[in-house]
This record gives C-alpha cells, structure tokens and sequence, in this order.
C-alpha cells in the first residue's frame, strides 16, 4: 500500500508551478500565432506523460520504419483479432439495411439503452444476483463509462487504485481534479491511494494498511496481471467498502474468461449492492473493440452521503453527455445474447484461451515465473532486476513483438511485462519460437 503524504504533494506541487510557469512565459515570448486567452485546464497539465498505449502505438510505427521487412507481431495493445460470428454480423448488416427504408429507419434510441437489450445483459449475466433492466445503462464501452462516472463522482472526492491497474482510472482522475501533482521519487501520483497487488499478496491489497478513501477502482480479472480476484478476496473488499462508507467502481471487462469458481461479478458478494457500480464490456467478450459497445449496473439501493440515490445521478448524466450507444451495435449485442450467439462468441473466448495457454506454457518452458493467463487473456511475466521498458525495447529489437511494458500500469509493475493473448493462432505460434530463440 503507498499512500503519498501531504508534505510531499505540497513540495511537489511548488517544485512543478515554476516549471509550468516558465513554460508559460516561453510561449508568450515567442509569440506563436494562434494563442486566444485562455488558460490550459491544470489538470491536463499535471498529466506526466502520453497515454501508455498511443505511447506503444508510436514505438511501434518508429520500429517498422527502423525495420520496413521485419514481420511485426504485436502480443501488447489489447486488440481482439478473431472475426465475429456471422449470426452477430448478419445481424447488424441486416438493421443498418434496413436504415434505408421508410419501415425501417430509426432515429434516436433511449440514452439508457435498447430495452431489450438491457433485459438481456440482466437475464444473461446477473440472473442469479437479481439486477434489474432498469439498473443496467448500455453505453459504447466500459472506458467510456469510467469517465462518465467520474464526471458523476466529481473533484472532491479520494481516489482508491489497484497497483498496477488499467492506467485510465489514474488519468481520469487527474483529468477530473481528484489528484495532486505527479512525484517523480515515488512516481505516483498525490491524492491517490495506491494499493499494492502484487504476487507476494496474491495480487490483493492489505486492507489493514490500506486507507479509507470515497472511491475504490478494482478490476477482476485484473489488467495487467491477469488475477480473478477469489470470492474471499471479494467478500473482504465489500466489508472494507461499507465500513468505510465508500463506493466500489467494479470493472468486470474480462469476465468471459474466468475458467475457475472466481466471481465474475461483484454482486455475487452479499451487500455489494449497497457499495458497488459494475462496469462491462462487449469489447474482449464478443470482440466488439471497434463497434463499441458496454453497460453500467447501478444498484438502486446504492446512495451519496445524503441519502440520494446515486442511479438517480448517473441516469442524469448519462442523459446530459451521451446520445445512446449506436442503434447498430445494439442490435449486434442482441445477437451475441441469443442462444446461437452466445455460444458462438463464448468459442471465440475459448480460442483466445487456448493462446494464452500457449504463451504461458512458452514463458514457463524458458524459466520466467508467469501469473495470469489462466483467467484472462492476459500473461504477467517477470523478468527480476529489470527495467520494464528496457526488457520491451530488447523484445522489440531482437523478436520484432510488441509487448507491454508493466510500469505503465503502475510503479508495481516495474520488472513485470504484460503479454496479450489476442492474436492469430499462426501469430503466438510463430511469438512463441521467436521467445524460445531469444532466451534459451
């Protein structure tokens, strides 16, 4: 558990205002055309660096002009890479036809989401934890959603983070103003409680060490790691949340690939529904990473400090910012909801599967201790005595394969790398030789 002290936020906070300062000024001396009066948002201003994966996204062009014939593999960006199912496909060809006629054209939707479609996610994912329709909110993607509810949640309230953990629960709440100033010494961020989830406490924190906080962002399976928090890790989280009075924001995305008894939501755990939102995704389940669609479960006894219902919060800005999730994708989630469609995107679960199953075993062969891959699409390879970054650049130069670097995530995952099992079959078996070559 890290927790940044005041002292240190403040003698960071004066140690940056100089350097923005003079920054500030650098712009107005030279007097570059274009510049209105109005100042940058802070916030953005105390973001330390770019985002990780635009940041790989560039390394990774830089690498193919370095080496125009080298047969790139990328193991790191996240991306599903299996075609979607033609009864899912079909479906969506078949409304947005149907846009073209007089009988078939739609306009706006309900910003909550298609009613059907809401009654499924209830009836597929939450049936034995009693969710209501009317407490699902369809959107175009969990990291759509986070954001959404930090607008809800607003700058004044504290910050819980897994560490490491998906870095845009840490960078929407700078955005937002919920942060302090970035310490280079610590290489955290003030305002934010860093919980420590790493292998020596089975990548859960001490919640005896841990500090209360409003907010606590937890995701299981976990990204990076790939660790499915256990129904006793979960039960300890939901006690921790309600006798501190805090609100759990419950990121669920790589449900589909629990293969254990590990819950797959937070609402299995009795008393969640008084202390947890639930944030989900069509994106790594059904391969809906460019048609963009999820949803949010908003319990409707879960209440602010005052006693009002935080749904009634949530329907207001999802109302205010957002339009609907396309009318087309909808439709498409529909189709992965049915019977023949479920079972057809559960197949393309198991594939992904089975790769990581491959990568692990690559991985495990080679001496390297490896953690996930078992629960989610995703390996946590330490590499011990190693810079992150280093080890992704000496991957990169020497196999031509994309990774992800774990201090993205977190100063916890400094020595760790995280390998993606999205991919062609062809692709993580041809990785996986490259690996062997590079280290046996």
């Amino acid at each position: 558990m890290y927790n940044s002290s005041t002292g240190n936020s403040m003698l960071c906070r004066d140690f940056m205002r100089p350097r923005i300062i003079q920054a500030s000024l650098k712009t107005q001396k030279e007097g570059i055309a274009g510049n209105t009066k109005v100042p940058r948002n802070v916030n953005m201003e105390k973001l330390r660096s770019g985002y990780l994966f635009p940041e790989i996204s560039k390394r990774e062009v830089q690498h193919i002009e370095k080496y125009p014939d080298a047969k790139l593999i990328s193991l790191g960006i996240g991306d599903t890479t299996e075609p979607l199912p033609d009864i899912i496909a079909s479906s969506m060809a078949n409304y947005a036809l149907s846009l073209s006629t007089a009988e078939g054209y739609r306009g706006y939707g309900a910003e909550q989401g298609n009613k059907a479609l809401r009654k499924a996610i209830a009836e597929t994912f939450y049936k034995d934890v009693q969710i209501k329709e009317t407490e699902v909110f369809v959107s175009d993607g969990a990291q759509c959603d986070i954001t959404r509810l930090q607008l809800l949640l607003g700058s004044n309230v504290s910050i819980a983070v897994q560490d490491p953990s998906f870095p845009a629960y840490v960078d929407s709440s700078v955005i937002i103003g919920q942060a302090g100033y970035f310490e280079d010494k610590s290489r955290m961020y003030g305002n934010i409680e860093y919980m420590k989830c790493v292998p020596q406490t089975n990548f859960f924190p001490d919640l005896a060490k841990t500090s209360r906080s409003d907010i606590i962002f937890f995701c299981s399976p976990n990204n990076p790691t790939g660790h499915a928090a256990t129904r006793q890790q979960l039960e300890q989280l939901v006690k921790f949340g309600k006798e501190n009075g805090s609100i759990i924001i419950f990121d669920s995305a790589y449900a589909a690939y629990i293969t254990d008894d590990s819950p797959r939501s937070i609402f299995e755990i009795p008393g969640a529904r008084e202390v947890a939102i639930e944030v989900s995704s069509f994106s790594k389940f059904a391969g809906f990473t460019g048609i963009r669609l999820g949803w949010t479960v908003v319990p409707e006894e879960l209440s602010f400090s005052n006693g009002f219902p935080v749904i009634n919060d949530f329907n207001r800005i999802v109302c205010t910012c957002f339009n609907g999730a396309s009318s087309i994708s909808q439709v498409g989630g529909l189709a992965c909801l049915s019977p023949e469609g479920f079972a057809a995107v559960c197949s393309i679960t198991d594939y992904y599967k089975e790769n990581a199953k491959i990568l692990l075993n690559t991985f495990a062969s080679l001496g390297l201790k490896v953690y996930g891959g078992k629960n989610a699409p995703y390996l946590w390879v330490h590499f011990p005595g190693s810079k992150s970054w280093d080890v992704f650049t000496e991957i990169l130069e020497r196999t031509h394969i994309i990774t992800v670097p774990g201090s993205g995530f977190g100063p916890a995952g400094e020595e760790f790398m995280r390998v993606s099992a999205f991919g062609h079959r062809e692709s993580i078996l041809k990785a996986a030789r490259r690996l062997e070559n590079l280290y046996l």
